[in-house]
């Protein structure tokens, strides 16, 4: 009897832990940047960047494009963790310019261009995720199309709608 107990123990954790395995394997987000596109969402980089991030007018001023921008997976996590000073950009972690120094300077050092605070603070993996959103999602792209806009909003936004024309319309059609 004992080895029969012993045997269903070890045959139930075996099926236990595979089934477990396998759950963790199929929860695992099909795409891995879902975070910084929610971290864009909450700190609300689309308020001056646009979802696209084509930029534009917003509540700094102009925003440069993340579509056109040249700078780097460091530079976009220093951008974001620091703003840019003398301009609307605003910095997003706790302790920027006081506690930690922002393109080698204090807030003393910064003076009158000193950037905005953030409406939240982010955590380091948290602009870490922005930026790795921005670099698979919106640096280097061309304009945006109706499928990023669903993959942002989600396929019921009918502010999609303005895209939808271009989606339906043959590659070989001519424009008119």
């Amino acid at each position: 009897m004992k080895l029969s107990a012993i045997t269903f123990a070890v045959t139930s954790a075996l099926v236990l832990g595979s089934a477990s395995l396998a759950l963790a394997q199929s929860a695992a987000p099909a795409d891995p940047t879902e975070a910084g596109k929610a971290v864009f969402k909450r700190a609300n980089c689309l308020g001056c960047h646009k979802w696209h991030g084509n930029g534009g007018g917003g509540y700094g001023g102009d925003a440069l494009s993340l579509r056109r921008t040249q700078l780097t997976r460091d530079q976009i996590i220093e951008t974001v963790t620091c703003g840019r000073p003398g301009t609307g950009m605003p910095y997003f972690a706790r302790g920027s310019y006081d506690t930690a120094k922002c393109y080698g300077m204090s807030r003393q050092d910064v003076g009158e261009r000193m950037p905005p605070e953030g409406g939240v603070f982010l955590r380091p993996n948290d602009i870490e995720a922005v930026a790795d959103y921005v670099l698979a999602h919106i640096k280097g792209r061309g304009e945006p199309t109706y499928d990023e806009c669903t993959a942002f909003f989600g396929n019921t936004s009918r502010v999609c709608d303005i895209y939808k024309a271009n989606a339906t319309k043959p590659a070989s059609e001519p424009s008119k």
